[in-house]
This record gives structure tokens, sequence and C-alpha cells, in this order.
């Protein structure tokens, strides 16, 4: 077969490690697989060896404590996530950026972990996600360590992963819990589309500013931390000094700028003034 692989589908983490420790680079993990299976039928890329995690139980979690914070499974999908209840209540700006992804039928399929382990640079998820100062739990059979999503992207469809690892959820902390936030993305056409360029923004405590960009550099940017007196043309001149944003045959990079101070200074009215 021409893109043939071999197909595990392991019941526990335990498994899991196993395949990975066996496999390394020669296998990929399958979740949603909305990016892997157009890779694959295109020929961009090819694996000896497939996992698909769905039928682990642990990487299906998807749960809300005052201790933990939202707490978001390998396998939980953004349709999942949009509709849980909780997730709106107490993290609204990461279910508004989820429900911009794709469309309703790839939304049942995706899922927010690939969403940022895919590491694309215009990821819908990663500015909501990293406004919530949002952090991966790594696995592997030597153990488990927990990193900020901030550090974990290292540059296009690049994360900081070892063969023999895999992300086992996204944690919220509770601190981010019912921020005030919202997300802006700019589009070719209406519809499901990739963005040109997007924007998050939340206030955290009240009194926190952040700010989140995507599709203006090599990954997902967040700014440093505003005080809430902080002028709006003080974020902006911060942001373009910050992002890099390229010409591509979707929008110049002039483009972006531009837009990108656009969107800041309209969440910064809807959300501050």
């Amino acid at each position: 077969m021409q893109f043939g692989f071999t197909y595990h589908r392991p019941a526990s983490v335990i498994e899991l490690c196993e395949l990975l420790n066996r496999y390394g680079a020669k296998c990929k993990i399958l979740a949603g697989g909305t990016d892997l299976i157009v890779d694959i039928r295109a020929g961009l890329k090819k694996y000896d060896y497939i996992v698909d995690i769905k039928n682990i139980p642990e990487l299906n979690e998807l749960s809300f404590s005052k201790q933990k914070g939202l707490s978001i499974g390998a396998a939980v999908t953004c349709s999942q996530l949009i509709e849980d209840s909780t997730a709106q209540k107490k993290y609204h700006l990461l279910c508004e950026c989820a429900e911009t992804i794709a469309s309703y039928p790839l939304r049942n399929r995706a899922t927010i972990v690939g969403n940022i382990v895919n590491a694309s640079p215009c990821a819908d998820t990663a500015p909501g996600l990293l406004c919530l100062d949002a952090q991966v739990l790594i696995k592997s059979s030597s153990g488990e360590k927990t990193i900020a999503l901030k550090d974990f992207f290292e540059g296009v469809k690049k994360v900081k992963l070892a063969p023999n690892e895999f992300v086992s959820k996204i944690i919220v902390p509770p601190a981010s819990a019912e921020a005030k936030g919202a997300y802006m993305k700019l589009k070719r056409i209406k519809g499901h589309d990739l963005s040109l360029v997007s924007v998050a923004m939340a206030v955290i405590k009240k009194n926190i500013i952040r700010v989140a960009i995507a599709s203006a550099a090599p990954t997902p940017v967040i700014l440093p931390d505003f005080s809430k007196n902080t002028k709006v043309d003080e974020i902006i001149n911060v942001a373009l000094k910050t992002v890099k944003p390229i010409d591509d045959i979707r929008s110049s990079k002039d483009y972006r700028l531009h837009m990108i101070g656009v969107y800041i200074k309209r969440l910064y009215e809807q959300l501050i003034k």
C-alpha cells in the first residue's frame, strides 16, 4: 500500500508508553486526525505506525476542580469543550477560540490538545490558552512533567516533546477561571478558514491584561502582562515590536501588523472600557 502503516489502539497509558518506547519517531499519535489523516493521504507525511489514543479512558477526561482548574485530556474534542457548561462559564474565552476552528463536523473530531501539539502558528486555541496561563502535562514511561504552554512551542510545527513522550492533558489553572476575555480572528472568507491573524485578550483577577497573538510569528505569541490602567496604545506598541509576521499568499506583513493594532483596540474597548 502506498500509505500503509500498522495501526495500534492501546487501552491504557501504560500500553501507549510501551508503544512509544518501541517505535519512537517511526510512530505518530492519532487523536482527532483532522491534520494527520489529510497529510498522510496527500503524501506529505509517512509513518510506519499509527497509535490511536481515543480508547484510553484517562485521555478522554474533561473535568474542573477549584484546586486544579480545568483539565482537558488529549482525546477531548473541540465540541466536547464547547458544549461543556462548566468550561463555558469558567473559561469562556477558550470556548470562544475553539468555536472558530474549522466546521462543526471537524470540531466533532479535532481535539484541543491536537490543535496545540500540531504547533501551527495560526492555532486557534493557542491565544486563549496562553492568555489563561495554560500548562501541558507531558508523560512517558520515565514519569511526567508539567511545563507552561508558552515554553512548549519551539517553532513552526515544532514542540518540546521527545519521541517517547506525549501530552496527556492541558491544565488551565483556577486563577484564570471566570476571566473576562474575547477573541478576534481575521479570515479571507466568511465561515471556516485559517486565520490571517488573530488576537485574544483576557482580564485576569480584574486587574491584569493579557494579550496573545497567532499567525504573526513562527509560534503563537504571548505579550508581557499589563496592568489594567495601561493605555491601549502602549499595548499595541509592545505587540508590534514583539511579533514577526511574514508576507505570504494569504496576507501581507503590513496588513497583519495593521490588523493586530485594530483588534487590540477593539478588544480593549470591549473588555476594559
